[in-house]
């Protein structure tokens, strides 16, 4: 199942309803400046006259434009601190083949100071020669498992997730399954990265979590999902879809905790944990004309509605997401939960 957001520029796509993604990198610009500042090993790779960076899962625009811009600031004033001259920067921006390159590369910053490269392929394989990379970010992205977990979807199975589109309060099964399938994704992911960085390089890790020992269910984002099951339950009771279709669709994003990633990282070997936070989650605000509750409902359909209309049908989507919108705002779900943001930095090491 391909998770690609809403391409282009119109008014429900990811250019233009991703702010929720953008003030993750904002928030954690400053750990990303540190990160380089106390932890990027130059005199490894200091005679080579080109920094390589990627942005792994970078969508169309204009988020990733920053994110690796602020990268880009910090090693500039690493290089210049130890007395070496500037690199030439090469950037690679990378996401699924289906991404909408097109937007991406219309969009790029026309004073850039950087070769910029497209690379279509999936992050949890490789997609870059050996030891070619010295530095790797990953921003909202790595949530988003490689496949739905096969067990929720086949009705023999104890964890068949019937009646639910997302793990968040399901049987402990259906957790399960969504937690292995994340821990064989992170394998893949850490063995491919592990390949492309070169030792002394770093891999910045941000994405939506959950904190040691919070329920799933009590997470923003997962409860954004389960309001989003419930319209479309609310679909099959009209009669407009059939129970069947719901039944058979589940969401692939899964959000880990920090003992998660830690137990990954500690079987893979070739990372070292440099820096893990937990940084609040910026929640979308509304203003005079706009409603919180049709800001978040924008940003889901910007993010899913490409993977519903591939399952549903996309005379749906206009229903469904406004049914969304008018039930986030009479929900007390931006009062009463907390959104939270993981930053992990990961330095590759040598290995025996």
């Amino acid at each position: 199942m391909a998770f690609l957001v809403n391409g282009g520029n119109g008014q429900y796509s990811y250019s233009n309803n991703s702010s929720f993604q953008r003030g993750a990198i904002h928030a954690t610009k400053e750990l990303i400046n540190e990160a380089i500042a106390e932890n990027l090993d130059i005199k490894n790779f200091s005679s080579s006259n080109t920094f390589r960076l990627t942005d792994l899962g970078c969508s169309v625009g204009p988020n990733t434009f920053v994110a690796v811009q602020n990268i880009i600031d910090a090693v500039k004033l690493k290089y210049q601190s130890q007395g070496h001259r500037t690199p030439e920067f090469q950037v690679f921006f990378n996401d699924l083949a289906l991404n909408d390159f097109n937007t991406l590369f219309t969009s790029l910053p026309p004073d850039r100071l950087y070769y910029a490269a497209g690379v279509p392929g999936s992050f949890h394989s490789r997609i870059f020669p050996s030891a070619s990379l010295h530095f790797v970010i990953i921003s909202y992205a790595l949530q988003c498992l490689s496949r739905v977990p096969k067990e929720v979807l086949d009705k023999t199975s104890p964890a068949y997730n019937k009646g639910r589109i997302h793990y968040s309060n399901s049987l402990d099964k259906v957790v399960e399954a969504y937690a292995a399938q994340y821990a064989k994704d992170m394998e893949c992911f850490l063995n491919a990265r592990a390949q492309e960085v070169v030792c002394g390089g770093l891999v910045a890790i941000i994405v939506p979590g959950r904190p040691n020992g919070i329920p799933h269910s009590q997470i923003f984002v997962n409860m954004g999902s389960e309001l989003l099951g419930s319209c479309l339950l609310d679909m099959v009771q009209k009669g407009i879809i059939s129970e069947e279709k719901v039944d058979s669709f589940n969401l692939p994003p899964y959000f880990a905790s920090p003992q998660e990633v830690e137990v990954a990282v500690e079987r893979n070997g070739c990372f070292h944990i440099e820096r893990m936070e937990i940084v609040p989650q910026e929640i979308p605000s509304g203003n005079s004309s706009t409603s919180r509750g049709k800001v978040m409902s924008s940003h889901m359909r910007a993010g899913m509605s490409g993977i519903i209309k591939e399952h549903f049908g996309e005379e749906i989507i206009d229903e469904l997401f406004d049914a969304l919108h008018k039930k986030f705002d009479k929900s007390s779900l931006f009062e009463s939960s907390n959104g939270t943001n993981m930053f992990v930095l990961l330095k590759r090491i040598a290995t025996i």
